[in-house]
């Protein structure tokens, strides 16, 4: 009996963790570039840039880095205040080729890629997310240090001014 309930057990442990869905971060029905330009009105107004996250619902470093960041309080909290944070979806369903022009094909370091615009749209920095691994995960002060070293504060110049 014991050896029939702990099956089962396994069997029901095994069944819901197959079940859960993978998260829908990416929205292959919106338009990238319609997308970049909300988020720099947006910027504009909040004196923010925009981290462009590329990649998609396939990728599953993309889904791992964006959990990664949620599930870092200080982490997400630092993006949030500097950043209008956008996901341009890259699949075969829409492969958002005008954005990625626009962008100058971030696509050729792999996926996810973050592409750092400032307020008025322009590209300061496109971040092959590869170096920012670690093992199976995220390196947490290369990928701070990234957005640090990307913030609005950090480009302005007059942050340097004695």
């Amino acid at each position: 009996m014991k050896k029939i309930f702990f099956i089962c057990l396994i069997m029901a442990i095994a069944t819901s963790v197959f079940a859960q869905e993978k998260p829908e971060i990416y929205d292959p029905e919106l338009n990238g570039l319609e997308q970049i330009q909300i988020a720099i009105k947006n910027a504009a107004t909040e004196n923010k840039h925009v981290l462009v996250q590329v990649g998609g619902n396939w990728c599953g470093w993309c889904i791992l880095f964006h959990q990664y960041i949620k599930d870092d309080a200080e982490l997400e909290k630092y993006i949030n205040d500097n950043y209008k944070v956008i996901h341009l979806n890259w699949s075969p369903d829409n492969r958002n080729e005008e954005a990625l022009s626009l962008l100058e094909f971030p696509q050729r370091f792999g996926f996810p890629v973050f592409v750092i615009l400032d307020e008025t749209g322009k590209r300061l920095h496109t971040q092959d997310s590869g170096l920012l691994e670690e093992g199976k995960g995220y390196n947490r002060n290369n990928v701070m240090r990234f957005f640090q070293n990307w913030s609005p504060k950090a480009v302005n110049p007059d942050s340097y001014k004695k």
